[in-house]
């Protein structure tokens, strides 16, 4: 079968600490992904759950106190108005 390659950007630290972990199992990174895009065509899905990130505490009391509209300023009679609470 005819090879292709494929370029993947990630930052220094993700690489360097995945390359750490495909050497102690004695695979490269080519392989690994070899093996991971093998996985999806096989199985017709991403081979793990894709989550999104929890938020922290602090969104999450700021998205409480929007829901319950409580600590919610405005609205404003203009844009003077906002930037001066804002400012405060």
């Amino acid at each position: 079968m005819a090879q292709t390659d494929v370029n993947i950007k990630m930052d220094k630290e993700t690489k360097n600490a995945f390359d750490k972990i495909c050497e102690e199992n004695g695979i490269s990174i080519s392989s690994a992904f070899h093996i991971f895009a093998k996985t999806v065509v096989r199985e017709q899905r991403i081979p793990f759950e894709l989550t999104a990130e929890v938020p922290n505490s602090v969104t999450l009391a700021a998205m409480d106190a929007a829901e319950k509209r409580s600590d919610v300023f405005g609205p404003f009679d203009s844009v003077d108005a906002l930037k001066e609470a804002l400012n405060a």
